[in-house]
């Protein structure tokens, strides 16, 4: 697929020499940019101080994936600098400089942050190498040839000299950077490919990392919020005679759309929005439920979409052989971050400064000036860690209704959401209709037509990269599905839910469509009478890095090996966000259809592993994501309102629920692929076929139901 740049016309050359020009950095200091840099600043990454310092200027943010210390490896593989001396900063709001390479805005998301730097940041800290070896080869009269670095020092073996990069710093600045320099051979890594500890660990344990939630900037105030129930509604009428009366409460501040009371602490400002009597008008939407919402798009499925990519004839190729039919659906998600919404707001005449964590810097802080009626550089931001972002912090507008509401406010104002408030108002992940068919000639795809249904985050959120009726993160993992099949179709068709506000959740594209494409797989298996790995391994001979974890997936996990009754094992195989993942999910269903995870192991190649741990670390993660949405992720509408309001019926996966995950990685010299959105991928086919092996039931629909596995009613 194209990236998002070349959708909005920008050729791949074109935004990595934007990004060589600038990449800032997050972390726990206030923005670089802030202060014009001193010693070496050879491009926008590196900062080299006169005592020695190294400062990364962070290209993406921290929001509990581990790219503080991955992509600080990379630049600091190729600077040769001394890993334990080397300090992140936040970027600035920066979008002609800090874009994403992938994406062509300044963003963090879709598990490109490794894949997006990988080039950039390795040149950036190469050609600071070249230049502090030619500073120290001019000031001792030899030959840069001669010299070599480790650990933040340039070499001269032959006279027994070694400079540090600070004292070369002044020098370095002078000379020109040169153009092509060459990157290190990936048999010569030192720190790339190495578990090394995480950044940020140390702060996080003692309780010093600052996140959005965290910043107390002088005589703050504190917010809580409410908005209307219904979407798009309005406030009618608030009677705020009790809240006032509440110890700490300091003002009411009433828009036309939501309602803010503001006191001496968040307890406060809870306790009198509780207090409010809010009359409101619900408006148009008041008559949308998940009824009406599925039924349109049942319908809108069933006509034919626009083509995103096709191979042979797959009409005709269906009429040879065997045929299946299936639909799929997947329903709104919520995010419900640890972390739950916030900003910290302070407008004065003519400028506004805002504290939080979002993982679009540039986007918030032109859209608070839009809100406010300013310019861009009239907005400061101070960028803080993430307490988790999984797409949700991929919107600005918490940022927005918190600075509508610090326009009414003396001093600045921390604007935090309740988990009621979080998960009633997020930016939900579309509801999807898949409808798969396939022939089988010669137990081999012959056929496939995928046509997905749903609405488009793109045609919304990046509005250039919408083409040809076509969303492409929509049909990801389904335009480029691994399996060889010489008759083959995707079509898209757009639908936009009634009312419903929809965003990036964790996996976006890839955990819609893997979920059908996969499932369907177990479908065919078992039509063309052959074992779910075997099946899978006949289709893969074009695609051997997946075929090898695949085969290693059913090794390790002992494929085929007796399990107790109503136990099974499911597999899921899976190309997404350029890497290769197989994993095995072993469960146990109960007569009464509750569903016990017993183990999941998963086997990814994806490429040059820069941290092992953090890509252990991050499978394991999306693993439970994504579990707990096949178990019991689902946001229903009812008279135009979300039903969910809190973790007592947003469930999400307990610790004792947890199985054991085991997740290996493939040593590989390809590039790196993604990893921070693999794992909520792989998690629910895996856990899907593993029921129907176990049941002989196939759940089509997520999240599962446990009374049709019980068989109190029909599948």
């Amino acid at each position: 697929m194209p990236s998002a740049a070349e959708h909005m016309g920008l050729s791949r050359r074109q935004v990595l020499q934007a990004s060589a020009v600038g990449v800032a950095l997050y972390g726990f200091h206030l923005p670089l940019a802030q202060a014009a840099p001193a010693g070496f600043a050879p491009n926008a990454f590196i900062r080299i101080a006169g005592d020695g310092g190294i400062t990364l200027v962070m290209p993406s943010v921290e929001m509990g994936q581990g790219v503080y210390t991955s992509i600080s490896m990379i630049m600091a593989e190729e600077l040769d600098a001394d890993f334990a001396h080397v300090t992140v900063e936040h970027a600035p709001p920066d979008e002609a400089h800090y874009a994403n390479p992938m994406l062509g805005v300044q963003a963090t998301g879709n598990s490109n942050s490794i894949r997006a730097f990988w080039k950039p940041l390795r040149t950036a800290g190469a050609t600071a190498r070249a230049m502090l070896v030619a500073a120290a080869a001019q000031q001792w009269g030899v030959d840069a040839t001669a010299c070599t670095t480790a650990a933040s020092q340039v070499i001269h073996a032959a006279s027994n000299r070694k400079l540090g990069y600070g004292s070369l710093a002044a020098r370095a600045a002078s000379l020109k950077p040169p153009a092509n320099v060459p990157l290190k051979d990936p048999k010569n890594f030192v720190l790339i490919g190495r578990p090394l500890k995480r950044l940020d660990t140390p702060e996080k344990v003692s309780g010093k990392a600052v996140y959005g939630i965290d910043a107390l900037p002088p005589g703050v105030k504190f917010a809580a919020l409410a908005a209307s129930p219904v979407f798009g509604g309005k406030v009618a009428h608030v009677d705020d005679s009790k809240a006032k009366a509440i110890p700490g409460v300091r003002q009411i501040v009433v828009l036309d759309d939501l309602v803010g009371v503001v006191g001496d602490t968040t307890w406060a400002a809870k306790k009198g929005l509780a207090a409010l009597a809010i009359t409101w008008n619900d408006g148009a939407n008041a008559n949308v439920d998940s009824a009406l919402i599925w039924n349109d798009i049942r319908q809108a499925s069933t006509k034919k979409g626009a083509v995103a990519k096709a191979i042979g004839d797959a009409d005709k190729g269906l009429t040879d052989g065997d045929s299946l039919e299936a639909a799929y659906e997947l329903p709104f998600l919520a995010h419900a971050t640890m972390e739950p919404l916030n900003c910290t707001v302070h407008v004065t005449p003519g400028a506004c400064e805002l504290w939080i964590g979002t993982q679009i810097m540039a986007r918030t802080q032109s859209s608070v000036a839009q809100a406010l009626g300013l310019s861009p550089e009239k907005v400061t931001v101070h960028q803080h860690l993430l307490g988790g972002g999984f797409g949700r912090r991929l919107e600005p507008d918490m940022a927005i209704k918190a600075a509508r509401i610090a326009q009414h406010v003396d001093g600045p104002v921390k604007v935090t959401y309740s988990r009621e408030e979080d998960i009633q108002h997020d930016i939900y992940r579309p509801v999807y209709r898949h409808l798969l068919a396939a022939s089988l000639k010669d137990t081999k795809i012959n056929g496939w037509t995928h046509r997905i249904t749903g609405s488009s985050v793109v045609a919304r959120w990046l509005p250039a990269a919408y083409t040809h009726d076509v969303d492409f993160d929509a049909v990801d993992s389904a335009v480029d599905m691994p399996y060889g099949i010489p008759h083959f179709r995707v079509e898209y068709v757009r639908r936009e839910p009634p009312a419903i506000p929809t965003g990036f959740w964790r996996g976006v594209g890839p955990n819609s469509n893997v979920f059908a494409i996969e499932s369907f797989m177990d479908e065919l298996a078992k039509k063309a009478g052959k074992d779910p790995v075997d099946f899978r391994l006949s289709l893969l001979d074009k695609t051997p890095r997946l075929k090898s974890v695949v085969q290693m997936a059913a090794q390790k996990s002992g494929w085929g090996q007796a399990l107790p009754a109503r136990t099974a094992r499911g597999i899921c195989a899976q190309i997404a966000f350029a890497s290769f993942i197989a994993t095995v999910c072993e469960a146990e269903v109960d007569e009464n259809g509750d569903v016990r995870l017993r183990r999941v192991l998963s086997i990814v190649d994806t490429g040059i592993a820069v941290n092992p741990d953090t890509i252990v670390a991050q499978l394991q993660g999306g693993l439970i994501f994504g579990l707990t949405a096949a178990l019991h992720g689902e946001v229903t509408i009812a008279k135009g309102r979300v039903q969910q309001s809190n973790f007592h019926d947003y469930r999400m996966l307990r610790i004792n629920e947890v199985p054991n995950i085991e997740v290996h990685v493939i040593k590989s010299g390809e590039a790196p692929g993604g990893i921070g959105e693999t794992g909520a991928t792989a998690g629910p086919p895996a856990l899907g076929n593993a029921i129907y092996a176990a049941t002989g039931i196939r759940l089509r629909r997520l999240p599962i139901d446990r009374e049709v596995l019980a068989g109190r009613k029909p599948a």
